[in-house]
């Protein structure tokens, strides 16, 4: 019991919540990118058909799993309240509800570890979840205030402020937080944004529909209008959002150190791919669109590329030294690196790791011999010497002399 409620337990309730999350996540964009198709795809009745009478806006023929499909939707509502009425609510909830215990279970119970990079702001654990839930909160207020005003008449127009808006507290959250924990925060916060807009708006203005309906009142068409624009605004901040989710297996990006320019550049070329196709459902095909998105992450991808290294000598080491096959090698042996591995990295990396919250070895990646460290060469390279994010947040204060000794090692290696 003992062994369930410490690092090995949470490391448990991270899979379990994380595929929680996963499953719930898939449904409600599924469901999200399922209604924006279908409302560009409807095509209306012919007039004074039995359809047009009865106030059907468009339908649809579809055939799926070997039976037809004809969905259709009313110009604000039927003319009595079906029985069996389907509310689309709790896949949204359940993402959001396990994406918050994310937050917790991964960053907030190890926020030392996992949220503060003393070189970036020397935060206390407090502050920096703080922060966090400041920027989920404060994200919503800013932008349902902003949808409130006259902005929300001309959606080019807030979409191109909201952007800006994100971009600008992912530059603040980059110069606050370590970048591994200010992406996820940039994602939570839109993600709270898509939430809020199902909780507060888009499920309000249904349940005023049903009980207008349920009191023989005609529906007034605003509330359907106003969730209408709020779901296609969850549209668009799908593809960020699923970019952050998985940012964290990929240091490159988070890592830079224009991290905030990096994430607003891909989150714009999600932006376009996702507009193609919302305009390829209603019949308008722009391939400039995903051209641009294509390009924007291509000449991102150019712009983060690691430069070259040029080969010198590391540091303090012998300009000659045998490794641990007895090969000649330039630089550090297999045996300097291994020493240094063992002291800044195998705190997490090893077996049985001694770094608090870590019940196993983070990606599986142990440390702990000279063969193990072989094995994982161009990954050590990768992180401690091209993307400097590893060790995590410099706990255990790798020097830049270290990085180099590794970095000329490696390359003296790949060279036999």
């Amino acid at each position: 019991m003992e062994t369930l409620f410490g690092p090995y337990g949470v490391e448990w309730l991270n899979l379990l919540v994380r595929w929680l999350h996963l499953i719930t996540g898939i449904a409600w964009i599924g469901a999200s990118f399922y209604f924006v198709w279908l409302d560009n795809s409807i095509r209306p009745p012919k007039p004074g058909s039995p359809l047009a009478k009865k106030g059907v806006m468009g339908e649809l023929w579809a055939v799926h799993g070997g039976g037809f499909y004809n969905p259709q939707k009313y110009l604000v509502a039927p003319a009595e309240l079906p029985e069996d009425l389907h509310w689309f609510k709790w896949e949204a909830y359940a993402t959001w509800i396990s994406g918050f215990a994310m937050l917790f279970i991964v960053y907030y119970f190890n926020a030392s570890a996992m949220m503060i990079d003393k070189s970036v702001a020397d935060l206390t654990s407090a502050q920096a979840i703080g922060v966090g839930l400041g920027t989920l909160l404060g994200g919503w207020l800013v932008y349902d205030t902003l949808c409130k005003t006259r902005l929300a008449e001309k959606p080019a127009v807030l979409g191109v402020v909201m952007f800006v808006l994100i971009v600008a507290a992912a530059y603040v959250l980059t110069h606050t937080l370590s970048g591994r924990a200010a992406y996820i925060h940039v994602g939570a916060m839109i993600g709270t944004m898509m939430v809020g807009n199902v909780l507060f708006v888009i499920i309000p203005g249904q349940r005023k529909l049903v009980e207008a309906m349920e009191r023989g009142e005609s529906p007034d068409p605003i509330y359907g209008k106003r969730a209408k624009v709020r779901s296609v605004h969850n549209n668009y901040f799908t593809l960020p959002v699923l970019l952050i989710m998985i940012s964290n297996h990929y240091a490159m990006t988070y890592s830079h150190a224009y991290s905030w320019l990096v994430l607003a550049a891909i989150m714009a070329a999600g932006v376009l791919i996702r507009h193609f196709f919302n305009l390829r459902h209603a019949g308008k095909v722009s391939p400039a669109y995903p051209i641009a998105g294509v390009a924007l992450l291509a000449a991102v991808a150019v712009a983060i590329a690691p430069a070259p290294r040029k080969a010198v000598a590391a540091p303090a080491v012998a300009a000659a030294t045998a490794d641990a096959d007895g090969h000649g090698a330039p630089g550090a042996s297999l045996a300097t690196v291994q020493q240094v591995v063992t002291q800044r990295c195998a705190s997490c990396h090893s077996a049985a790791p001694t770094q608090a919250g870590f019940a196993s070895a983070p990606g599986g990646v142990m440390l702990d011999t000279p063969e193990q460290v072989k094995q994982h060469a161009a990954k050590i390279y990768q992180r401690a010497v091209q993307n400097k994010d590893m060790p995590l947040a410099n706990m255990t204060h790798m020097t830049d002399d270290e990085r180099q000794m590794i970095g000329a090692w490696f390359e003296a290696s790949a060279n036999l």
